[in-house]
């Protein structure tokens, strides 16, 4: 899985419930206060600054995917178990085009957009990847027996996995592992965007 960027933006806190980001603050704070944690407390259990948490709490902030799994695993629980308010009252559940939350990494070269609800466990991720012209998404290989699936949108496509290559272009699709070294790369001269499944085994 490719590395989450550090950028953020600032939050509406009193947007609808069904506002990730907005959940995700206002759990943070009940269970800090709950347990009479300081920021200090919460920034040295999760190796997040002090003066990130405090924005993140008053909603000017939304963290990245990789700052509130640290945020998560500080208070010893998943990502599910932080963004859950309280039991689903609906079977759909919506991904916003603007919920920052789910925003994996964002860069000169690459975006990653999450396309999977966030408080699922789950053996299969979906994402959005749109790469910049000259842009690559290189991963070290996952766990054995993972397979990747890729269906490109926008842009041509040079795909890598190991030895193995190919070149794809709008509407084609194709399977590959993911256990070995792989990439995503941007083969044409604009923009590029691809769907990205990834399947554990």
């Amino acid at each position: 899985m490719p590395r989450p960027g550090q950028k953020t933006k600032p939050i509406d806190p009193g947007a609808g419930g069904g506002d990730t980001g907005g959940q995700l603050c206002r759990r943070m704070k009940a269970l800090r206060q709950e347990r009479g944690w300081s920021l200090e407390t919460l920034a040295n259990a999760s190796g997040v600054s002090r003066s990130m948490l405090s924005e993140i709490e008053r909603g000017r902030a939304n963290p990245t995917l990789a700052v509130a799994c640290r945020i998560a695993a500080a208070f010893g629980l998943s990502l599910g178990e932080l963004v859950d308010s309280g039991p689903a009252t609906s079977s759909i559940s919506v991904i916003r085009a603007d919920d920052r939350a789910h925003l994996y990494r964002s860069d000169h070269d690459v975006t990653i957009r999450t396309l999977s609800p966030l408080n699922l466990e789950k053996d299969v991720e979906f994402y959005e990847v749109t790469l910049q012209n000259g842009g690559e998404l290189r991963s070290a290989p996952h766990f054995a027996g993972t397979r990747e699936f890729l269906t490109v949108h926008q842009g041509r496509v040079r795909l890598e996995s190991g030895p193995d290559g190919e070149e794809l272009g709008p509407g084609d699709s194709v399977s590959y592992r993911a256990d070995v070294p792989h990439a995503i790369v941007n083969a044409g001269q604009g923009e590029c965007v691809v769907f990205l499944v990834d399947i554990y085994r």
